[in-house]
């Protein structure tokens, strides 16, 4: 059987599971479209939720920024981790036992004002379309590959089938549908790290490869890839960053834009009670934790691999000729996401590090430049082919690497219409529409959702995983400071979180904008975006804990020369934050 065969396989079984449940849990009030009808199970909304959590960016593209940037990309891994237990502790069960619908009803309601309410709705919707494009660009890469079309093609193919299963199933049907999905995505994650573990170490848990000996070299696997990379020109792979400051403020946006993610908050309004919304974050944390520490492991090993497949007698010698390439690089250059371009004229594939301190290395060997452009979000669903692993491997994780863009598109896509549909036209344009009209409404709005989504991701502003980082900023400064403040401040009143809001996400969108174009529309952005540029050596990327640290300074400081929230908010408030009876959530 063919590879195209195979991957047609596991890609068509999967999808047609996927659609297969969302008909079986289809979704036939607004209750079962927007919270699944309040009664999953804490595991099983731990499974769903960390196969929303673990998105293109996750699977495909975490792995791939690592693999490439080294420890100076861990901050990936490091900021969506503790972010993730932030969500947990801080908001996840207070949320829940405020027993509302969506994020921009408990800041409505909190802040008591249909202005608030409003605000909140533009920021997730910002926020949500900026995180579904990585998603659909994500998607698109694995499609292209895999079905073997361009990679527009491949975006269009992905819409089209998140329409099918979202717009049916609603909050009930994509559950169901997340849960199927993370056990596709985890056993694809997992077993071609076990093999390339085993492969390079002898070893065969990924996380303790990592740490092991090099098979061939006797070495330990990381100090050869670095040996390997800096006799390419490259920064060490384990080398120290020197910008201290914007580490720091790319880690702390990631994690308080996680926080601040509402599809992945509205997965804790699905379950029946306040202790389910606790004991789903924990399952979800469980669950999680087992791709993201495979993760670093998958990342050193694809990257050592490529090195090696192009240089297999080492750095020092020659390069493969390009006419002896490996099939991989043959498959993945039809997708356009590997180029080659034969500078010096040898015929031989030179890749390296292009810069000026190379330069008499580079002159000596007669090199004219790097050659080969290898697109960061391939590497992950690349790994099995470089390490020659069987063809049923490369189906496995192409259906893997589709689930996980996939599952968090639909989550995002849900929360886009649920704001639109509930928080918007119901809640401010016309309270008076049925239940029936409001379902309609739902689904339009998601269409438009994925029309709009996929016509950003054939232009993205990024890699998937940078992408979604500018979502976690936008998250980070507009909806976080709101939810915080609404939970743990009974003194912010409606006109404090209203400009705390407005400042921080015109602040963070603004600055974004400038560097990677105006509403991420290619070639209308103002400044170059390399780190000469940035303000105080801050990147689009970091910015977002800057807008959240003006958004709780306006907050409060308008709040503190404006009058107090009534007694009854304060109340509320007081009710929300502890747990004193809180067994089934309290609907205001």
């Amino acid at each position: 059987m063919s590879q195209f065969a195979i991957n047609l396989l596991f890609v068509g079984g999967s999808f047609a599971l996927y659609i297969a449940i969302a008909i079986w849990a289809r979704a036939g009030s607004t209750k079962e479209f927007y919270v699944a009808g309040g009664g999953v199970h804490p595991v099983m909304n731990g499974m769903a939720t960390a196969a929303d959590w673990m998105s293109a960016a996750s699977f495909i593209s975490m792995a791939g920024l690592i693999s490439v940037g080294g420890y100076a990309n861990s901050t990936y891994l490091m900021g969506w981790t503790g972010g993730y237990v932030l969500l947990a502790m801080l908001l996840a069960p207070y949320l829940r036992k405020f027993g509302k619908f969506t994020v921009p009803d408990f800041i409505g309601d909190r802040f008591y004002s249909s202005g608030a309410r409003l605000v909140a709705v533009a920021c997730l919707i910002i926020a949500s379309v900026t995180y579904v494009i990585g998603q659909m660009t994500g998607a698109g890469v694995a499609f292209s590959r895999f079905l073997e079309v361009s990679s527009d093609a491949g975006l269009i193919i992905a819409a089209v089938i998140v329409f099918m299963y979202a717009v049916l199933g609603g909050m009930k049907g994509i559950t169901y549908t997340q849960v199927a999905q993370y056990v596709v995505l985890i056993v694809a994650y997992t077993i071609p790290a076990v093999f390339i573990s085993l492969q390079l170490t002898d070893t065969f848990l990924p996380p303790v490869g990592l740490f092991s000996d090099h098979v061939q070299s006797g070495v330990p696997l990381l100090q050869k890839l670095d040996e390997v990379v800096r006799e390419l020109g490259f920064v060490d792979y384990t080398a120290d960053v020197d910008n201290k400051l914007n580490m720091v403020l790319f880690t702390l946006s990631l994690m308080i834009g996680t926080a601040g993610l509402p599809h992945v908050i509205i997965r804790f309004f699905t379950v029946p009670k306040v202790a389910d919304a606790r004991w789903s974050a924990g399952w979800a944390l469980v669950f999680i934790a087992i791709l993201y520490l495979t993760a670093p492991a998958v990342a050193s090993m694809a990257r050592l691999n490529l090195m090696t497949t192009i240089f297999p007698d080492g750095p020092t010698a020659d390069a493969i000729k390009y006419e002896d390439r490996p099939d991989w690089i043959k498959n993945w250059e039809k997708t356009g996401l590997i180029k080659h371009d034969d500078l010096n004229g040898d015929g031989r594939i030179q890749l390296y590090n292009h810069t000026p301190a190379f330069e008499a290395t580079a002159t000596e060997r007669g090199w004219k430049g790097n050659e080969l452009t290898v697109n960061n979000d391939i590497l992950v669903l690349a790994n099995p082919e470089i390490a020659n692993l069987p063809g049923w491997v490369v189906g496995l994780i192409a259906a893997g690497g589709l689930a996980a863009a996939l599952s968090t598109a639909a989550g995002l896509l849900l929360a886009i219409s649920s704001a639109i549909s509930h928080d918007l036209i119901k809640g401010s344009i016309n309270p008076h529409i049925t239940e029936k009209q409001e379902l309609l409404y739902a689904r339009i709005s998601m269409g438009v959702a994925i029309v709009v989504a996929t016509w950003l991701g054939m232009n993205p502003p990024g890699f998937a995983a940078q992408t979604v980082a500018l979502a976690f900023g936008i998250a980070a400064a507009s909806i976080f400071p709101a939810l915080m403040m609404g939970i743990f401040s009974k003194r912010v009143n409606s006109k404090g979180a209203i400009l705390g809001m407005l400042s921080g996400l015109v602040f963070t969108c603004v600055y974004i904008f400038l560097y990677l174009g105006w509403f991420f529309i290619p070639g209308t952005a103002s400044f170059e975006n390399v780190p000469e540029n940035w303000i105080f050596g801050i990147s689009p990327l970091s910015i977002g804990a800057v807008g959240a640290a003006i958004n709780f300074l306006v907050a409060f400081g308008v709040s503190a020369v404006t009058e107090q929230p009534p007694k009854a908010i304060q109340d509320l408030v007081e009710s929300v934050r502890f747990p004193r009876g809180a067994g089934i959530a309290v609907d205001h």
